[in-house]
């Protein structure tokens, strides 16, 4: 404070003249001087800067990273720092102003050093992933304590920065280091990276076709070129459906090429169950706002249809059954031989999950009218399938609900069910001679062996 008003604290001591004032120069009215303006600005700047200051500190300290496993670490230095990002987390959250470049660039380099580590590869294969193994599907992180709120800092610096000023900081490498990112095995951290990845799509319209294509390219990668389960695919295919639900109708060219390539060939994997709630979402937000594209999904579905995994089954059984429900009237009647037919072999599962699961489906209303547009096709698949269920399947509450689709099925074209059953007969009779024939032409060729 030396030289402030040019009084020093010594003279400043002094007793000084007594004075008189006149109304016309009374203290109470001296107006505000320039240099007090001039001294105001500067204290609050010094002020400001010292907030900085503080600020960069707390993100120096915060750029340096423990490993957790690490026994030497102490555990105390870990708290440590996990408070000073706390601190910076409340600094940023009550700051009126933005950012400006003397904190964002250190401030970026802090989140890169903290989020952008080596991650352990998968441990489990696709193989070896059930429905129940949600276990499996999340494994924690053990610096989760630091991540957590390293993702908080990175979200509201994304919400609160200006476009411009984001720009510069994130561009396409530093995307594609948070688009790997989605293969941590903690389910906490892809969920907090899920909603950063979208905010800077939301945001930096600039980059949204960039960011569709690499995430097709993990998809791509996942689908085709390799056998081990990616666990972020159900994060980015939640990233998708709130994309897909802002596409305008008619839809383009280039994210209908998106559902026939990438989300059709996705119901292929063996761990699709992870991730099949997602998949549906995104199918479906296409087949609503286009019905007709619903050919497209049905076909591809049946075409990957899995041969010995029974939990796909039932996944897929019930895709379809929704489909249909969205499905362009006009597609019924070509439809309904491929889905029936479908439907009536899963019915005759040796799995009672899955026959159950297909013989549930007639009691939706809709697959009722759709099967209705081709009887004289359909009836005879359905026929064979409840009469072959009935005399033998090995479950008695699969022989119970087939009885029950059976009478449906009569009541609702008696003369058409009993005409099919004849067929039926007459070819299991056929059968029955043609192998008759075969045992006897096999038995003469073993005697001329003889």
């Amino acid at each position: 404070m030396d030289g402030f008003n040019g009084i020093s604290p010594k003279n400043s001591l002094k007793a000084s003249p007594r004075k008189t004032y006149s109304p016309k120069n009374s203290p109470r009215k001296t107006p505000t001087t320039l240099k007090q303006l001039l001294l105001d600005s500067r204290n609050m700047s010094n002020f400001l800067d010292s907030e900085t200051e503080e600020l960069l500190s707390l993100i120096s300290y915060c750029s340096f990273t423990y490993t957790f496993t690490d026994p030497q670490e102490s555990p105390s230095q870990q708290d440590l720092k996990r408070l000073k990002l706390i601190q910076i987390l409340s600094i940023i959250k009550t700051l009126i102003k933005s950012l400006d470049d003397q904190v964002l660039s250190p401030l970026f380099k802090m989140l890169s050093t903290n989020l952008f580590r080596p991650l352990p590869p998968p441990i489990y294969s696709v193989a070896s992933i059930l429905p129940e193994d949600d276990d499996l599907v999340s494994n924690p992180t053990p610096s989760w304590p630091h991540l957590q709120i390293v993702y908080d800092i990175f979200l509201r610096i994304v919400t609160r920065t200006s476009v411009e000023s984001l720009r510069i900081y994130i561009d396409h490498s530093f995307l594609l280091n948070l688009l790997t990112l989605f293969q941590s095995e903690d389910q906490r951290e892809r969920d907090s990276l899920k909603n950063v990845f979208h905010r800077i799509y939301s945001k930096l319209t600039f980059y949204r076709t960039f960011m569709r294509k690499e995430m097709n390219d993990v998809f791509l990668h996942y689908v085709f070129e390799t056998d081990q389960r990616h666990p972020g695919i159900g994060e980015l295919l939640e990233i998708w459906g709130t994309i897909i639900n802002g596409f305008s109708v008619p839809l383009k060219e280039d994210h209908k090429l998106f559902l026939v390539r990438v989300l059709v060939p996705l119901h292929k994997p063996k761990g699709m169950q992870v991730y099949h709630r997602q998949l549906t979402y995104c199918v479906t937000q296409f087949v609503q706002k286009e019905p007709g594209l619903g050919e497209v999904v049905i076909r591809g579905i049946l075409r990957y249809w899995p041969i010995t995994n029974y939990q796909k089954e039932v996944l897929l059984i019930g895709e379809l059954e929704e489909l249909v429900e969205t499905l362009d009237p006009q597609l019924y009647k070509e439809l309904a031989l491929p889905l029936c037919t479908k439907i009536t072999k899963c019915l005759k599962s040796w799995n009672s999950q899955v026959a159950e699961r297909a013989l549930y489906v007639w009691n939706n209303e809709q697959f009722w009218k759709m099967a209705s547009q081709a009887m004289e096709e359909v009836f005879p698949v359905l026929v064979e399938g409840m009469e072959k269920n009935l005399e033998g399947h090995w479950s008695k509450n699969v022989r119970q609900l087939t009885e029950n689709v059976k009478g449906m099925l009569e009541a609702l074209a008696p003369f058409l069910y009993s005409k099919c059953l004849l067929q039926l007969e007459i070819q299991e009779a056929v059968e029955r001679i043609e192998d008759i024939r075969r045992k006897e032409i096999w038995e003469k060729l073993e005697n001329a062996a003889k």
